[in-house]
Formats: structure tokens, C-alpha cells, sequence
């Protein structure tokens, strides 16, 4: 699995930097940019079928081989969901991380509560942790589930649903992954992994998430709903 996510993320990498070369071109508003993604998401999906071995994924056969319009339609339904299906996600996030490079001020359509991505309005992937304690969020970010955008947020608070009774928060770790935990909150039943910086300062927060697939299975297990899956699904 972690084989996988690495050779999508190297999928994504090569649809941003093809992305970025129209970045002054690039508007935000994703109807308007269709056009843009078309041919990077034809190629994305197309890399998809050659280099995974993944079954779930067979799906991008389909927008390969199908009318170039026909992606069209999902492309704008996941850029305005708070949870986008694979296709979607995989050309959509490098897309979004574009314009939080060229600061252009993305138009999405979410209702979301609780604590959003300040750039696009996205929810968060994961928390990180770091030893500045006397940052803002007390030495933890989020890290946005779409654009990667990360932000303060204070650690005694439930990013889901704004808990602060620390009787209602917890977190879990397994010697196995001492540098991840799952933080979770008991009044709404949600979780985020967390990557811990002061742990393993070498880590990389994005694919050492996805590494850490067994506290998902065991959070899921204890009743717990991760605040937005990855794009591997977990």
C-alpha cells in the first residue's frame, strides 16, 4: 500500500509541476479551468494504469479511454465535496496545492464546520506536531486534506466539532509508530492522526500518515470517524 501511495504521490508531483507551468493562467474557479486540467488529468490517469496494481483503481480506465468532457463533470463535483472519490482527488489536489503556491484564491462551494483550511476552505488531513510551544497553535498545525495548506491550531481542542474538555479528548499510540498517534475526540466520535515532529524529526507528515494504516483500522474499530480519509482511502 505505502509502495502505492509513494508512486501517486509521484503522479501528483509531475501533475503539479505540469499545472504550474499555467499557473499565470490558472484561475481558481475550477469551471473556467477545465480546460488546464483536462490534459493533466489524462495523464495522471493514464500513469495511474501503467505504474499501480492496485484493482480500486481500475476505475480511471474509464476517463482514459472515454470523451475528454467526460471527466469534466466529476472534476467539478469533487472540487465543490468535502470528501472528492480518487479521480477527483488525485487531479484536484495537485491543482489546489498550484494555487496555494501562486497564492490565487481558489472558489469552492463547502459548508464545512469546525476547523477549515484558511486557503480553501478544505478540511484537515492531520495534525502536526513540533516543539514550538510558543506558536499560536501551541506547537501543532493541521494540514489541509486538499491544498496541503497548514495552519495553527491549539492542541486541547477538537478540530471537528470544537471540544475543549480535555476529559472528552484523548490520544492513542502503539509502540509500533512512536512518532504517530491518533487524536480523538469522545463527543463527536472523530479522529486525526498526528505526526510528531519532536519524535521523528525526519518524518514526512503526508506519506508517514498513510504508513500509520493500522491505527486507522484500529480507531475505526473503537467507534472513532476520521475527520476526512487520504487519498488511499483510510
Amino acid at each position: 500500500m505505502l509502495d502505492t501511495y509513494v508512486q501517486l504521490l509521484g503522479i501528483q508531483r509531475e501533475g503539479y509541476r505540469a499545472l504550474y507551468e499555467s499557473a499565470d493562467v490558472i484561475s481558481g474557479q475550477i469551471e473556467r479551468d477545465l480546460e488546464i486540467l483536462r490534459p493533466c488529468a489524462i495523464a495522471m490517469l493514464a500513469a495511474v494504469e501503467r505504474h499501480t496494481r492496485v484493482p480500486s483503481l481500475a476505475q480511471s480506465t474509464l476517463y482514459v479511454a472515454g470523451d475528454d468532457g467526460g471527466m469534466d463533470q466529476p472534476l467539478v463535483d469533487g472540487w465543490h465535496t468535502r470528501e472528492p472519490p480518487f479521480f477527483a482527488r488525485l487531479v484536484l489536489q495537485p491543482y489546489a496545492e498550484c494555487l496555494a503556491t501562486v497564492g490565487r484564491t481558489p472558489t469552492r462551494d463547502l459548508k464545512l464546520t469546525g476547523a477549515v483550511c484558511p486557503f480553501c476552505g478544505g478540511p484537515p488531513q492531520l495534525s502536526i506536531l513540533h516543539a514550538d510551544s510558543s506558536a499560536d497553535g501551541g506547537g501543532r498545525s493541521l494540514q489541509c486534506a486538499m491544498c496541503a495548506t497548514t495552519w495553527p491550531l491549539r492542541r486541547v481542542l477538537c478540530p471537528s466539532c470544537g471540544e475543549e474538555d480535555e476529559t472528552q479528548l484523548g490520544y492513542f499510540q502503539a509502540p509500533e509508530f512512536e512518532h504517530l498517534r491518533v487524536d480523538a475526540c469522545d463527543t463527536c466520535q472523530r479522529y486525526l492522526k498526528a505526526v510528531d515532529l519532536t519524535r521523528d524529526g525526519h518524518a514526512v507528515p503526508a506519506v508517514d500518515e498513510v504508513a500509520g494504516a493500522p491505527l486507522d483500522l484500529w480507531a475505526s474499530g473503537e467507534g472513532y470517524r476520521k475527520i476526512a480519509l487520504n487519498l488511499i482511502g483510510l
